[in-house]
């Protein structure tokens, strides 16, 4: 079974976090959604969410991939913990997958990891950083090696559908969306 870290931050958007781990877990995948604090998190619209555990408890841990939804100021206090760029950089040098949607991608362009990739984010979410050196792309959902970077709320089903296939493939990613009941 593949197991998955989701670091959560106050002001995390919520429906990416919890799309991301609620779909992720109809799939059979171990998914430890860990605060970067022992306090209950309070999301970007208010909804308060419960981490599993404390992000410096299980950091050391292998994951087959790190999640990190976006939102703000989560993805700013995602982007702030220097243990989160140190693990994505361990990963990355190991080939895992890392995922990151809306303004998460940002956390990847401050760890060096999207230098010469194509890499997607919510418009703007990636101003100030040299996009010269990002191929950055406007699609849903951008996957270049090991890193898998989408748009937004409205992609987030979509992106952690794809997260599934990559992780236990096609037929699992269908057994899951298909009582889903999406339109065609």
């Amino acid at each position: 079974m593949a197991s998955v870290l989701i670091p959560l931050a106050q002001g995390c958007e919520e429906l990416e976090a919890i799309t991301i781990v609620d779909l992720l877990r109809r799939a059979g995948i171990e998914v430890v959604a860990a605060g970067l604090t022992h306090e209950p998190i309070k999301a970007s619209r208010g909804t308060t969410l419960i981490a599993d555990s404390l992000l410096s408890d299980v950091i050391d841990r292998d994951y087959d991939m790190v999640v990190l939804p976006g939102g703000l100021p989560g993805a700013d206090h995602l982007n702030g913990n220097r243990q989160l760029h140190q693990l994505l950089q361990k990963m990355n040098s190991n080939g895992k997958w890392l995922a990151a949607i809306c303004a998460a991608p940002k956390v990847f362009a401050k760890a060096g990891l999207l230098k010469g990739k194509k890499a997607t984010s919510f418009p703007g979410s990636l101003d100030g950083y040299d996009l010269s050196e990002i191929d950055y792309r406007e699609e849903a959902i951008v996957i270049d090696g090991n890193l898998v970077t989408s748009r937004g709320p409205g992609t987030a089903m979509d992106f952690a559908l794809t997260l599934i296939e990559l992780l236990e493939g096609k037929e699992t990613r269908d057994a899951v969306e298909k009582p889903l009941q999406r339109p065609t």
